[in-house]
């Protein structure tokens, strides 16, 4: 199968299947992206996210055009992005019609409640890969061998600038992304725990 369909189809499954949107769609893109096909490394994917959070947009259609120009170019971007958003826009004008039509049934408002608690489950699971990621290098957690004091300490600080400081988002990743890189490229081991 040509890699530019396999991206559509890949992408229309994350469509389809992300309930929640944003940060739940993260675990349903890895599994297509990096465990299905392989197309990224854990490491190539996390900073995907990274940038896909960075970037103004929804971050799974940031996400799948990124991956699909890294993987198929311009076209791929194109076909991913198109894959992620055409499940999701025919979905919603279908749920208008319904829930427009049965609005008073109390048994669709316990539906709802119902996709409400598994959004909570699948945004609880991507914070958990991404902390498994940046802390430990790996999203697996059998699969943890070491543990990185310094990210824990940069992730302990952002909380902190973000929370008590209220200083902008932006601005908290640029000076944590300074003191990965200072912290990447000094020569003291002592730093890299």
């Amino acid at each position: 199968m040509p890699v530019i369909l396999q991206l559509f189809l890949s992408f229309f499954q994350v469509g389809l299947f992300s309930i929640g949107g944003g940060y739940a769609t993260i675990p349903l893109i890895q599994q297509q992206v990096v465990q299905l096909h392989q197309w990224l490394s854990f490491q190539e994917f996390t900073d995907i996210i990274t940038i896909s959070q960075m970037t103004p947009g929804p971050l799974a259609v940031n996400t799948s055009t990124f991956v699909g120009l890294r993987i198929g170019g311009i076209a791929g971007a194109l076909v991913a992005t198109l894959g992620c958003v055409i499940s999701g826009f025919c979905i919603s004008l279908l749920l208008y019609w319904f829930f427009h039509r049965y609005q008073e049934n109390q048994g669709i408002q316990r539906a709802l409640q119902g996709l409400r608690a598994a959004s909570i489950g699948l945004i609880a699971s991507s914070a958990c890969t991404i902390l498994l990621i940046a802390l430990c290098g790996t999203s697996q957690l059998a699969a943890v061998a070491s543990f990185s004091v310094s990210a824990a300490v940069l992730v302990a600080l952002s909380i902190l600038a973000l929370r008590k400081l209220k200083l902008p988002p932006v601005l908290v990743m640029l000076l944590c992304g300074g003191v990965g890189l200072l912290l990447h490229y000094l020569p003291v081991d002592f730093l890299r725990l």
